[in-house]
């Protein structure tokens, strides 16, 4: 983030991160208006992205972020380019772009970001479907990138419903793949089944993996005894991928158990900031294709960053949720 500035009396709405626990931390208020630094580019936010892995922070204080209340929290925004610093790109301002923040500032009317790392939006794709992709269009690439060709294959993909979930599925059906959908419930597998899912389960049931034929790949964003589970129905030569930890633990498969029955756990990769802006941009033009579409499920005002933290962390929510700025 750029340095905060109150030197021209300009304030603005932001949330503020006044420690960490449940969602009641997240209080609003006014902030001073962010100056964009050298390389960087001045936003004006119309959407801020939110994640799971921000609600984890946001509760134990441990994760990827380097926040230290009070700090404003959000680590990816969608808006307008209004003005930009020293050595950063001039034909920026007055495009849409998406842009990460580096875990700090997207909860606010503004954000200073790294002008370098900003994508501009193609026209024809609204800015909350570009915000929906900007950290889970790149999570699902990446994933279905490392767990290479599923032409003909099994994919179960956990979690289907989720931000990632919806986006691995329709990428697993272009591949060619035949994809089995876990979802939490039937409205959450009517979802799914929508995004061309050729079998769904509702990972809730008891016995639901009996309902299941053995797979090629599982795509695992939950973790815990859900992803063990799953791991027993991967047939042999088969792959997993664990990515996330929604249920509050990694699936912590043991690698000797799996050399045995000849699966591969797939490791994901760390991706360069160029890369990671590739994928950002190539989600970008699927979508402006029709061919990748991120179901938006939840919208929250800025000042209620609180209520959608806590439906993230309910898992009750269908897709992205984000938060409406401007």
């Amino acid at each position: 983030m750029g340095r905060r500035s109150g030197a021209r009396g300009d304030a603005m709405r932001a949330v503020w991160l006044t420690g960490f626990g449940g969602p009641e931390v997240l209080v609003e208020g006014e902030a001073p208006d962010p100056e964009p630094g050298p390389g960087q580019a001045l936003v004006e936010v119309a959407y801020a992205n939110t994640t799971f892995v921000e609600a984890q922070y946001r509760r134990s204080g441990r994760g990827p972020f380097a926040l230290r209340p009070p700090d404003i929290p959000g680590n990816g925004v969608g808006g307008v380019v209004t003005r930009v610093g020293p050595g950063a790109d001039p034909d920026l301002v007055g495009r849409r772009v998406v842009a990460p923040t580096g875990g700090r500032g997207g909860y606010a009317e503004r954000a200073a970001v790294d002008a370098a790392g900003a994508v501009v939006v193609p026209d024809g794709v609204p800015l909350d479907a570009a915000v929906a992709l900007l950290a889970d269009g790149r999570t699902a690439l990446l994933n279905l990138r490392a767990v290479g060709a599923v032409a003909g294959q099994r994919v179960l993909v956990l979690a289907a419903a989720g931000g990632v979930g919806t986006l691995q599925v329709q990428l697993a059906v272009a591949g060619g793949a035949v994809v089995v959908g876990a979802a939490g419930g039937p409205a959450k597998g009517e979802v799914v089944h929508g995004l061309g899912a050729d079998e769904v389960v509702d990972y809730r049931s008891a016995g639901w993996a009996s309902r299941v034929a053995p797979v090629d790949v599982v795509l695992d964003g939950v973790g815990g005894d859900l992803a063990r589970t799953a791991f027993d129905l991967i047939a042999p030569g088969g792959r997993m991928l664990s990515y996330g930890l929604a249920a509050g633990e990694w699936a912590d498969v043991d690698p000797a158990r799996a050399a045995e029955r000849g699966v591969t756990l797939v490791a994901g990769t760390r991706p360069t900031p160029g890369e990671l802006r590739d994928l950002v941009a190539t989600a970008l033009r699927l979508a402006a294709e029709g061919a990748l579409r991120p179901v938006v499920g939840q919208r929250f005002p800025l000042a209620r960053a609180a209520d959608a933290h806590a439906a993230v962390e309910s898992r009750a929510t269908v897709g992205k949720t984000l938060l409406e700025v401007r």
